[in-house]
């Protein structure tokens, strides 16, 4: 059978939910607007920070570090997505497919970093307070922003390359909404066990130890609120690190179920289903959740609007 690759003019079919028109084209839609709610909401969070230098803080930093990112993650495949919903052809080119792998694969990776450093700054900021400044230097903010992207650009490399090599002996049907690992590799005629070894470590790398690392911090962040006197101060942290904790939730557990669900006969829809939600519905709602009860941003909306 022809091996498809990039200079034979491959393609492939994401089937998707091909098997539900009636369900796509509600899809459509819906996801159209959760695609507008995360550009509006994470551009609004990336130039409020900019313009507001009362919101120059590492937090706020990282923040729109988190907003930049779910603006490339969701426009990385959310478009494509939405044409394979209205077209009944549903096709993706080789390229885009390795295009879109590469940089799901990266962006996804570097939030998981991401939310750790994220999740250090409060720890910083509630546990050691009076070495804040110091820990959370602007240039070691620089530093854990750029070692959490290209920690994920490399890891997706990785990946990408070997999900590449693999032949596919001419199949292009791939059961799924984007152009994923595990699905793509579902392709091969030949043994995958090394790549899905190389997939499970790697996720073990990049997903369970940013989680056990964020809770880590939160159990030491816990420990100091409850030594706390003071009201106020209790509610500040957890209106901050609550909202944190929100967004690594929404991330974390969607991410967990696609990699730990034991296969059955309704997993791969579940794992269709999972996957939109962590694609369309969660960076649509990180801005919601840290913007909604957030006191600094309610304050720099007013004073932006006092400005005109």
């Amino acid at each position: 059978m022809e091996k498809i690759n990039g200079t034979s003019g491959g393609y492939f079919i994401l089937l998707g939910f091909s098997h539900w028109p009636n369900l796509e084209t509600a899809l459509f839609v819906v996801i159209s607007i959760f695609y507008l709610m995360t550009l509006i909401g994470n551009l609004f969070i990336i130039i409020l920070s900019y313009l507001d230098s009362r919101l120059h803080t590492p937090m706020y930093f990282f923040l729109s570090n988190l907003s930049f990112l779910d603006l490339c993650y969701t426009t990385s495949s959310i478009p494509q997505l939405l044409v394979n919903l209205w077209d009944p052809e549903k096709t993706i080119s080789y390229a885009a497919c390795m295009i879109q792998l590469y940089f799901a694969l990266a962006l996804g990776t570097t939030e998981c970093v991401l939310l750790v450093v994220m999740s250090y700054d409060r720890y910083a900021a509630v546990c050691k307070p009076l070495h804040y400044a110091v820990l959370m230097h602007p240039r070691l903010c620089q530093s854990l922003a750029v070692a959490s992207w290209v920690s994920g650009f490399i890891n997706s490399a990785l990946h990408s390359l070997i999900t590449f090599w693999v032949p596919l002996c001419g199949r292009h049907q791939v059961d799924h909404l984007f152009c994923e690992v595990p699905a793509l590799l579902k392709l091969s005629c030949v043994d995958t066990h090394a790549n899905e070894l190389t997939l499970m470590v790697t996720s073990s790398i990049f997903v369970l130890t940013p989680l056990v690392l964020i809770l880590t911090s939160y159990g030491a962040i816990a420990q100091a609120v409850l030594r706390m006197q003071s009201t106020t101060g209790r509610q500040k942290v957890f209106g901050t690190c609550g909202a944190h904790l929100m967004v690594v939730s929404l991330f974390f557990i969607p991410v967990l179920c696609i990699y730990l669900q034991p296969p059955t006969e309704n997993s791969q829809d579940q794992g269709k289903f999972i996957s939109l939600f962590y694609s369309a519905v969660t960076p649509s709602l990180n801005p919601l959740i840290y913007t909604l009860r957030n006191k600094d941003v309610r304050e720099a909306v007013r004073r932006l609007m006092g400005r005109e």
